[in-house]
C-alpha cells in the first residue's frame, strides 16, 4: 500500500481530513496528516508564517519516514504540496491536487484566483481581513456555501466551528519550482465539479496548464474528504497504484486491495 501525507488548505488544519484518514488506514494505506504553521492547532504567530514555512513543514515530515509518500494537497494545499515537493523531491512518490491550486513557476494563489475562469469564487469574494500582520476569517455562512454546500448540517457545522483565522502572508508568494525538480513525479487531478472556492473552469485551466497522468471528476462541493469521503478515497488509491514511482511496489497488492474495496468504500 501507499504511504499518503495530506496537506490541508485555507482556514483548515489536519483535522479536515479525519473521516478520510480513517477510509485509507482501513484499506491498509499509511496515512498522515499535520497543521500548517498558524493553522489548526499549531500556535505559530501570523508574523512568522510564510509559504517557505508552509514548504518546510512539508519536508520535515516527508522527512520522517524513509518511504517517499504520495502528497496530496486540498485548495491552498496544492500551493503548499508543490513548493514541498520542489524542496524534497527525492521523498515524494506522487502529487495529488484534490479542488487545488496546480502553479506553475512563478505563480502564486492569489495569480490563480485572478484568472478569468476563477470569476465567481466564493472565498475571497466573503473573507474579512482583519489585524496586523494580516489574517483572512470566513464567516460562517459564507463557509457552509463556499465550501461545504454538499456536506450533511451536522458535518459542515462542525467543520466550521474548526476552521480558523487564515494567514495572508503565503497568498501572494510565487512558487519557485527549480528546472527539473518535478520532472518525474507524477500529477494527477480530483476535479470537484460543484467546488465555489476554485471554480470548475479554473481547475480544468489548471489542468490544462500542467501535466496531469489522469483526473477524475466527482460531482460534490470544494471538501471531498467530507462530502463524498469514499469516492474520494477510491480516486486517491487508484491514482497511488498508477503513478510512476510507486507503480512496482503496489502492483503486487492491487488485485487484493481492488476486492477489498467493494466491501470498505461502496
Amino acid at each position: 500500500m501507499a504511504r499518503f501525507v495530506l496537506v490541508h488548505g485555507g482556514f483548515s488544519g489536519a483535522w479536515i481530513w479525519l473521516p478520510l484518514i480513517d477510509t485509507l488506514r482501513e484499506a491498509g494505506h499509511v496515512v498522515e496528516a499535520f497543521d500548517l504553521a498558524g493553522m489548526g492547532d499549531d500556535h505559530t504567530p501570523a508574523s512568522k508564517v510564510s509559504l517557505d514555512s508552509f514548504a518546510a513543514r512539508v519536508c520535515e515530515v516527508l522527512a520522517a519516514d524513509s518511504e517517499p509518500a504520495v502528497v496530496v494537497g486540498h485548495s491552498m494545499g496544492g500551493i503548499v504540496a508543490t513548493q514541498g515537493a520542489a524542496r524534497c523531491p527525492e521523498r515524494v512518490a506522487a502529487l495529488i491536487y484534490v479542488a487545488a491550486f496546480l502553479p506553475k513557476d512563478g505563480q502564486s494563489l492569489l495569480d490563480l484566483t485572478k484568472l478569468p475562469e476563477g470569476c465567481g469564487e466564493q472565498v475571497l469574494a466573503n473573507v474579512v481581513v482583519e489585524g496586523e500582520p494580516p489574517v483572512a476569517v470566513m464567516p460562517a455562512a459564507a463557509s457552509r456555501h463556499a465550501l461545504y454546500g454538499a456536506c450533511t448540517e451536522d458535518i459542515a457545522a462542525w467543520a466550521i466551528g474548526q476552521q480558523c483565522p487564515q494567514p495572508v502572508s503565503p497568498l501572494p508568494v510565487a512558487v519557485s519550482i527549480p528546472p527539473g525538480a518535478l520532472n518525474g513525479i507524477n500529477r494527477y487531478y480530483v476535479l470537484c465539479t460543484e467546488s465555489r472556492a476554485i471554480p470548475p473552469p479554473l481547475q480544468r485551466r489548471m489542468i490544462a496548464e500542467n501535466t496531469c497522468a489522469e483526473v477524475i471528476e466527482i460531482e460534490t462541493d470544494h471538501t471531498p474528504q467530507l462530502s463524498t469521503t469514499n469516492e474520494l478515497a477510491w480516486a486517491l488509491h487508484r491514482f497511488a497504484t498508477h503513478s510512476s514511482a510507486g507503480a512496482g511496489r503496489l502492483a503486487d497488492r492491487q488485485d487484493r486491495a481492488d476486492s477489498r474495496k467493494a466491501v470498505l468504500w461502496h
